[in-house]
């Protein structure tokens, strides 16, 4: 995921890389040298000329990362998700950054999906959103050991559920655990505006599958996101057809999407943060209430 990043951020003219650094040194030395600087021995070393830094590194080093560049005066800070590998980590996190006055934008990039973005703007038209659902699965990756389906998977949807319907005051949630590790998740989140998010996360599926479903009372809506199609059924008509008295026919609207990749514009996002704080984008704040939806889904999955 560092080697996505590094390609986006050195096509962007107002961008200049400072520094890089990574603990597998062939391939910090390959980088360097192919962008022209120096290969660093620390973290602090790298990020010694930086005014912002992107963290893409394993789960379980998102804080300390964190604390080491603000230790060092880096006010600007990208940093993959989770936030942290743990709530009580994500909870120090969010504090440091109310202290030391910190940009911090966390690394939820189906926000920045455009076919998210759409079913947002349908949504915000529906006469009344009832339950969204959410089903994310995909065959394990042998890169991924250090946290489970809920912090590798489920907290993409645990956020765009937050993000499209606001709090959740319940959680129940059920799953399968192989190994003291959650690999198949299904959650249900009540919303203190009265709407229902369900959630799917599976890494033992061998069927890849992205989708966003909303039911509203004057339309369903039915987005996959690895297609990027977006299909609207509107509710049932009464016609008066000639030779019949009435026949009832349904309405489905396809909405065209707009090639864009999410990654390029997560991360102009926060460029623009930089220079605007009111830019609109998942804070540390985004970061914790997602973690705290996560540790509710685990806890409850693991009892």
């Amino acid at each position: 995921m560092g080697q996505n990043h590094l390609r986006i951020l050195t096509m962007l003219k107002e961008v200049e890389l400072v520094g890089l650094f990574d603990t597998n040194v062939e391939l910090l030395t390959k980088h360097c040298q192919a962008i022209g600087i120096k290969v660093p021995n620390s973290v602090e070393e790298a990020v010694n000329d930086a005014h912002a830094v992107v963290i893409c590194s394993p789960t379980f080093t998102h804080a300390n990362f964190i604390f080491k560049v603000a230790a060092v005066g880096i006010k600007h800070i990208f940093v993959e998700k989770p936030m942290a590998d743990t709530l009580a980590a994500a909870i120090k996190v969010r504090d440091l950054a109310k202290t030391l006055g910190l940009n911090i934008q966390v690394g939820f990039i189906e926000r920045f999906n455009p076919a998210i973005a759409e079913v947002k703007k349908i949504l915000n038209t529906a006469e009344h959103v009832i339950s969204v659902d959410f089903a994310r699965t995909n065959k394990i990756s042998s890169r991924i050991t250090d946290v489970d389906v809920v912090t590798d998977l489920m907290i993409h949807d645990i956020d765009l559920a937050l993000y499209m319907n606001g709090p959740a005051n319940q959680v129940e949630a059920k799953g399968v655990v192989n190994n003291d590790m959650i690999d198949f998740a299904i959650a249900t989140l009540k919303h203190t505006n009265g709407r229902f998010s369900r959630i799917q996360a599976s890494r033992i599926t061998e069927k890849k599958i992205r989708s966003v479903q909303a039911t509203c009372t004057d339309m369903f809506v039915d987005c996959n996101l690895l297609r990027k199609e977006i299909i609207i059924h509107r509710d049932s008509q009464t016609k008066q057809v000639s030779g019949e008295a009435y026949k009832i026919s349904s309405q489905e609207e396809s909405i065209e999407v707009r090639p864009q990749e999410a990654l390029l514009t997560e991360l102009q996002a926060f460029i623009q943060s930089i220079n605007d704080p009111t830019t609109v984008k998942p804070s540390e704040d985004a970061g914790l209430d997602a973690m705290e939806i996560c540790d509710l889904i685990r806890r409850a999955v693991m009892s």
